[in-house]
């Protein structure tokens, strides 16, 4: 018999939403779209590899609730933002299947464009929050509004701010050299500086969009971004849930975007959202997902949400660290053939 209970918060300022937590999420997969044309053997290969890992990070989180009926989720993020992947029709049935061959079950699936592009409700129920909220921005629109830079020290504000560049960084950039006024000596490179340095910099400067002919395209990174929160269960609307997740409808579109960003395959799983992360993946995502770390440190959660989720975790007996990032943990390893990684 099943004994896992959904938690809510009972006494949360009732003009924000709460969301049931689930004590991990664990992701298993992050598919572009050049993967989502591969076979099944790909993708058994690619869950049989983390399968060990997947199984070393349930346990760990079984440690940790001292002896508690862990409440562990799973879930996959598909690239139908940068490519377009085959249909629902094939894939859904194709990863699922996968899966289970590979020894794992896959609770959720979540689409990368349903954190790019305004949501419309898919057969809203009268009772749950419509998918965008009152204001109807984008995912990732709600979390750029959140960025707070963090300033370089003695530093004037001369430099253009984020919103207006698309380019977040983490210190001081090396300053121009090539331009100067009339009859004075050229500028002095000097090398960029990290912010919170420990004995040498290691500085990054990541774009979180670039605007073009037509229109806004969100970076990977930036999109990453958004995708961690989610799973924090730390994103809302002017205090309304996001991307609640859905059951899969019983017939499926051939077009993903008639689709709801998070979609709930296994209907006994624990929540979508969690207290903490675990997002295991090749070595080469390591850039992408350092660029994350550094897009969610400058990103100011709503402290009325935070504070829910810590008091939440305080009635179970978990101490939650203050800053979301730090709540994301990564494993990097082989996962198998990669064919697609990079994108944005």
């Amino acid at each position: 018999m099943r004994a896992d209970a959904e938690f809510f918060e009972s006494t949360a300022d009732a003009r924000v939403e709460s969301v049931p937590l689930a004590h991990l999420s664990v992701e298993l997969g992050h598919f572009y779209s050049p993967d989502l044309s591969e076979d099944d053997d790909f993708f058994v290969e690619h869950f049989r590899g983390i399968a060990r890992w997947s199984a070393t990070a349930r346990a760990a989180c079984h440690d940790a609730v001292r002896g508690r009926n862990a409440r562990i989720s799973t879930c996959v993020l598909i690239d139908d933002y940068f490519g377009q992947p085959e249909s629902p029709r094939l894939l859904l049935p194709k990863l699922i299947r996968a899966a289970r061959n590979g020894g794992l079950e896959i609770d959720y699936l979540a689409r990368e464009s349903g954190c790019a592009d305004p949501a419309e409700p898919v057969d809203p129920d009268p009772a749950e929050p419509a998918e965008t909220g009152p204001t109807g921005l984008s995912l990732a629109e709600l979390v750029e509004a959140r960025i707070v830079e963090d300033p370089p020290p003695d530093t004037t504000g001369a430099r253009p701010p984020v919103r207006q560049t698309g380019w977040l960084c983490n210190g001081q950039r090396s300053p121009a050299t090539d331009r100067h006024e009339a009859m004075k000596r050229p500028a002095a490179w000097l090398p960029p500086a990290e912010n919170a340095a420990v004995n040498h910099s290691v500085f990054a400067d990541i774009e979180l969009w670039r605007d073009g002919d037509r229109g806004r395209q969100w970076s990977c990174a930036m999109l990453a971004a958004v995708w961690q929160l989610l799973r924090l269960g730390v994103l809302r609307d002017q205090g309304r849930r996001v991307a609640v997740p859905r059951p899969v409808p019983e017939e499926l579109p051939d077009d993903w975007r008639r689709l709801p960003p998070v979609l709930q395959l296994n209907q006994r799983a624990a929540p979508f959202s969690a207290y903490r992360t675990m997002t295991i993946c090749a070595p080469l995502f390591l850039p992408v997902e350092n660029a994350v770390r550094t897009i969610l440190q400058q990103v100011a959660v709503d402290p009325t949400v935070l504070g829910q989720v810590a008091a939440r975790g305080a009635d179970e007996g978990i101490v939650l660290p203050p800053a979301v990032v730090d709540r994301i943990e990564h494993l990097f390893v082989d996962t198998g053939p990669v064919r697609g990684a990079g994108p944005g």
